[in-house]
Formats: structure tokens, C-alpha cells, sequence
């Protein structure tokens, strides 16, 4: 069989074209042996046309029959041809015919050089295609912050407790400690079960359980602000709107803290808001760098290098939620009815005998010893008051007469969460520009209420009632509850404790909402506040820097607004809601409590 010669003799008038036009081509045959031939046009270009799509049509030459040309062996004999050009994509594209002799094996292959469709101009009665995109927000350099607070708050979730706990105790976690994490925490364990030695025989298993939260504790909170292995890239790319990498993250992070003298020629990395702090405190010495544990206390005048460099993203509201849904109330109950005490009148509890066999009678035996130093009801409430301006609604409740009490900070607060909710409004729809200056305006406020309340017993005792609270919820999330606490088993409950919180509530007659509403409240609370509280917003005049606090913490905004909806009945996005008593979320509770 004959090899096929490519010529290129296919000439296209005009050679570029919009889309819809048509073109000529003229195909000028090269001398060949006379008779005829079939005739096969075939168009190639960036995109394959679909069957019949590109329709050449031969044009009035006699010579062509029924798709068939008679040719002479004389040359220069031309077939002309039109390309319809309306199914053909924008780009370059190429025509070929191929004639094949009737009854022999001898082809010719002729091509045209390039043809150029471009898009066909818009005309009248066109339909346009329009996509509006929400406008563009520069990245700020507080970002990084947000994604820290998150992850601080991640790391010391009730899973990750548990597991540590698991892991270190029980050697039974899903998710066992790396060697070198397992030695770090025991080396801290062991320095802390000799601080933490109680007076009393038999409580080693609290006492060790104790030690090793107080252990997580120290090692997941107050670390390293420009540590982000842990983060979750592809979720806070999809946060921030843009790709980021924990490099990346790491580097903007370095830029955004603020570098402060702490003498000596010695420097600190800090966060703005503390820089500020620190200005304000420049008469005063820095003390304790490169110190770490507790060989390193410092009881003499100064600021601490690592509550400056380090601080522990810990918000009292965390623990606020779990007091109002009955983390505290249920164990106080289980532990009274554990010294055989009853309630007055009827007491659900009254079937509750755990025999000495399971390791939570032992447990519970250390939690009646150690009760005088643990946190009271009393205590945390004086600080719900001077942090926030709250009541407790449980019943019953100790009277507080703050000497410092937070009162306008939840209105400022709900202010702010009102106004998110019209903002997002706002950038949802693309034909609008959503103003960031009213946000800014009301976390300037909140935040400005929210650090007059970091005095005094700040910065400890959300730390240990988060200690104690862990406890608890461990303890409460043991198999052991189950057998006295008629649990829900086909509710799947976000975290386990949850379960036997709220088979208490039913059984006291508490509240008859969910706990995971209480729940999502301290999750979503703790880390919106701790937002709000270490950004610099007292310095900001950036509209752009709300506006991506807004859109990055809108999962937890709306989040916290319905479980509040939820537990109080108070909708914080309707305006005569936020100006009513809210109701409580026990029976009894006092007005205006969460308001």
C-alpha cells in the first residue's frame, strides 16, 4: 500500500474568524493518477468537535458527486468547500481532507494551515452568563492568632483529655502517645505527684488522676504561639479564604508578634495586645526566662517571661456552660450520695451502691477527701460575676455580692453577636459591600469590658476549675455511671460525659434541654472570647481586620447563637429579643441571668 504525502494546499478565507462564521476553503490537488476519489474532510483543534458538529458542505464544483471528486493526472484540479464555525470552540484549528482512490490503495492527504475562531461578539438578544463573586478581602496580619486559638483550643478538648489520660494511665487509648510525648509526660508526672502528695491513705488513683490532668494541662496549654503542626491546613485555608501552610502560618506569626526589652539585652516575642500591657508596665522587670517547671518559681516583684511569651488560652466562660448544665451539680451529687447522705426529699439516687471492687469507688473516695480543696460553688460564682457579669441559675445558688461586678459586658457581648448576624447578611449577598466598622466598633467595647475583669484570681482560677472540670467529665464518662444513670444509648453525644449529665438532670428534675447546647456554648463561648480578649482591637482602625474576624469565627457566631437560642429562648439576631429577660435554663432561674 502507497504511504499517504501530507500536503499543506487547503488555503481558508478569512484564516481568523469569530465563532459562527463561515469559512472557505479551497483544496488544490497535486498531480496524481486520474479517476476518482472519495473525498473525507476531518477538522482537528484544542477541543474534540462533536459528530456532525463541524459541518464543511463541498461547494458547486460539477465534479463532485454524492461525496465523490474525479480527478486528472494533470494537478492543480481544486475542490472548494465551506466551514460552518458555530459548534467550534475559540482557538486554533486545522482542516484536513484525505481523497482515497475508488478501487486502488493510492491516497492523497491535503491540510490547511492554522484557523483562528475567537468568541463570537455579544449581540442583540444575546443571554449573557453573569456570576457575582463576594468582593475581595485582604489577608490582615492578625490571622495567625485565630488559627493558635483554635488549635490551643482543639489540643484541650475532652477527646484529646481522655485520650491522654488513657494513653498515660490506662494504656488503652485509640490513639497512644508518641515515645517521646509519653516521656515527656511522665518525667512532668512524676514531678507532680510529688507536689500534688495528699494527706490521706488509700487515694492514689485520685491522686495520680489529679496529677496527670494537672500534667495536660501544663503541657497543652501555654505553648509555643508560633507552633502549628497540629493545624489542620486544609480547614483553615477554607476559614481564611485563601491557601495557607504551616509555614506559612509560622511566618506570619513571627511578623505579628511584637518584639519587648525584658533587660538585660533579653527580648520577648509577644502578642500585641500583651506588648501593650508591657508598655504600660515598663517600670517593672521581667522575671523568669529561661526558667521552666517548678524549680524555677519566682515569688520575687516582676512580670512572669511566661505568662508573657506563652499565655494559656483558658476562658472561665468554658467552665460557666458546664456549671449551668450540670457538670458540677451532678458529681456533688454523686459524691453525697457516695457518703451514703440523702437528699432531702425524694432522692433518685438512692439505688447508687458502687461496690469497692471498681476503681471509681476509689476514685470517688479521694474526690470526699480532697474536697476542701477543691473549687466551691461560691467561688467560681464571685468569678462569673467579676468576669462577665453572670449569675448562676442553679439552684441552689449562693448569693453573690461582687465587689466588682462585670454588668454591662453581656449586653455588649450579645450587641456584638447581633451585629455579626447582620453582617452576614450582608456579605452574603454579592451585590452588597458588608461594613466592617460596626463590628470593630462593638469588639472594641467587648473587649475593652472583657480584659477590666483579668484581675486578681484571673489567672488561676480558670485553670483549676478547668482542672476540676476535666475530672469530672472523665469520671462521669467512665462505664461505671451506667449502671445507675438510665443513659440515652441511641443519642449519639459529641462528647461521653455528656450522657450521664443529662440522665441526672432528668432524674433531678434540673432541666429538660439538652446538655450538648451547653456544651456547644462553652466550646464556642471559650474561643470567641479568647478572640475578642488578646487581639489588640483597643489599637485597631483596620475595618478589614473585623470583617475577617467575622467571616473566620462564623461557624462558632452561629453555633453559639442557637444553642443560646435554645437554652434560653432568646433569639440574639431579633432586636426585641435582646432587649427582654431571657428565660433561664433551670427552673427557677433569675432574670436577666445570661441577659
Amino acid at each position: 500500500m502507497t504511504t499517504p504525502t501530507k500536503h499543506c494546499t487547503i488555503t481558508a478565507q478569512p484564516p481568523r474568524i469569530a465563532a459562527g462564521g463561515i469559512v472557505l476553503l479551497t483544496a488544490t490537488v497535486p498531480a496524481c493518477e486520474a479517476g476518482d476519489y472519495t473525498v473525507e474532510w476531518i477538522v482537528e483543534g484544542p477541543t474534540r468537535p462533536p459528530d456532525q458538529a463541524a459541518r464543511i458542505a463541498l461547494l458547486g464544483a460539477t465534479t463532485v458527486t454524492g461525496g465523490k471528486v474525479t480527478l486528472g493526472d494533470t494537478g492543480g484540479d481544486e475542490i472548494r468547500a465551506t466551514l460552518d464555525t458555530t459548534p467550534l470552540e475559540a482557538g486554533s484549528w486545522r482542516v484536513s481532507a484525505k481523497l482515497t482512490k475508488v478501487g486502488g490503495d493510492g491516497s492523497i492527504d491535503l491540510c490547511s494551515e492554522n484557523i483562528e475562531v475567537t468568541p463570537r461578539p455579544f449581540a442583540a438578544g444575546d443571554d449573557v452568563a453573569v456570576t457575582l463573586k463576594r468582593a475581595a478581602v485582604p489577608a490582615t496580619q492578625d490571622q495567625p492568632l485565630w488559627v493558635a486559638i483554635r488549635n490551643s483550643a482543639n489540643a484541650l478538648r475532652f477527646d484529646r483529655y481522655s485520650q491522654f489520660i488513657e494513653s498515660l494511665l490506662c494504656a488503652e487509648s485509640d490513639e497512644p502517645l508518641s515515645g517521646r510525648e509519653r516521656k515527656r509526660a511522665e518525667h512532668k508526672l512524676r514531678k507532680v505527684k510529688r507536689r500534688t502528695a495528699l494527706p490521706f491513705p488509700n487515694v492514689d488513683r485520685y491522686r495520680v488522676l489529679k496529677a496527670a490532668t494537672e500534667v495536660f494541662l501544663m503541657t497543652h496549654c501555654g505553648v509555643d504561639l508560633r507552633d502549628f503542626r497540629n493545624v489542620d491546613v486544609e480547614e483553615e485555608s477554607a476559614r481564611l479564604n485563601r491557601q495557607v501552610t504551616r509555614a506559612g502560618l509560622e511566618e506570619e506569626m513571627r511578623e505579628y508578634l511584637q518584639r519587648v526589652a525584658a533587660g538585660d539585652g533579653e527580648f520577648l516575642d509577644v502578642l500585641p495586645y500583651l506588648a501593650l500591657i508591657r508598655r504600660q508596665l515598663g517600670d517593672v522587670a521581667i522575671v523568669g526566662i529561661d526558667r521552666e517547671g517548678d524549680e524555677a518559681a519566682e515569688i520575687c516583684f516582676g512580670i512572669l517571661a511566661e505568662k508573657l511569651e506563652q499565655p494559656c488560652f483558658l476562658e472561665l466562660l468554658h467552665e460557666y456552660w458546664n456549671d449551668e448544665a450540670g457538670v458540677f451539680h451532678t458529681m456533688n451529687s454523686i459524691i453525697r450520695r457516695f457518703q451514703n447522705r440523702r437528699a432531702r426529699g425524694r432522692d433518685p439516687l438512692i439505688g447508687m451502691d458502687i461496690n469497692p471492687l471498681r476503681p471509681l469507688n476509689n476514685l470517688l473516695w479521694g474526690m470526699v477527701q480532697d474536697q476542701q480543696h477543691r473549687l466551691t460553688t461560691a467561688r467560681r460564682a464571685y468569678e462569673y460575676d467579676h468576669h462577665y457579669g453572670l449569675a448562676l441559675a442553679t439552684r441552689p445558688r449562693p448569693p453573690v455580692r461582687g465587689a466588682d461586678s462585670r454588668s454591662r459586658f453581656i449586653g455588649a457581648y450579645h450587641h456584638l453577636l447581633a451585629l455579626c448576624a447582620v453582617f452576614y447578611t450582608q456579605d452574603d449577598n454579592t451585590t452588597v459591600i458588608a461594613d466592617g466598622f460596626p463590628v470593630l466598633n462593638a469588639l472594641k467595647e467587648t473587649h475593652l469590658l472583657l480584659t477590666e475583669g483579668a484581675h486578681n484570681q484571673y489567672g488561676d482560677l480558670p485553670w483549676t476549675a478547668r482542672h476540676e472540670a476535666l475530672m469530672y467529665q472523665w469520671i462521669l464518662a467512665s462505664p461505671e455511671m451506667r449502671e445507675f444513670l438510665p443513659m440515652r444509648t441511641m443519642v449519639a453525644y459529641p462528647e461521653p460525659w455528656i450522657g450521664s449529665v443529662e440522665a441526672m438532670n432528668k432524674l433531678q428534675g434540673w432541666a429538660d434541654m439538652s446538655v450538648v447546647h451547653f456544651r456547644d456554648l462553652s466550646v464556642f463561648g471559650e474561643q470567641l472570647l479568647l478572640g475578642i480578649r488578646f487581639g489588640a482591637w483597643s489599637d485597631v482602625i483596620d475595618p478589614n481586620q473585623a470583617a475577617n474576624w467575622v467571616r473566620y469565627w462564623r461557624p462558632e457566631i452561629q453555633g453559639y447563637i442557637h444553642a443560646y437560642r435554645a437554652v434560653t429562648g432568646v433569639d440574639l439576631t431579633q432586636r426585641g429579643d435582646r432587649s427582654l429577660p431571657p428565660y433561664g435554663p433551670r427552673h427557677g432561674a433569675p432574670a436577666g441571668a445570661y441577659r
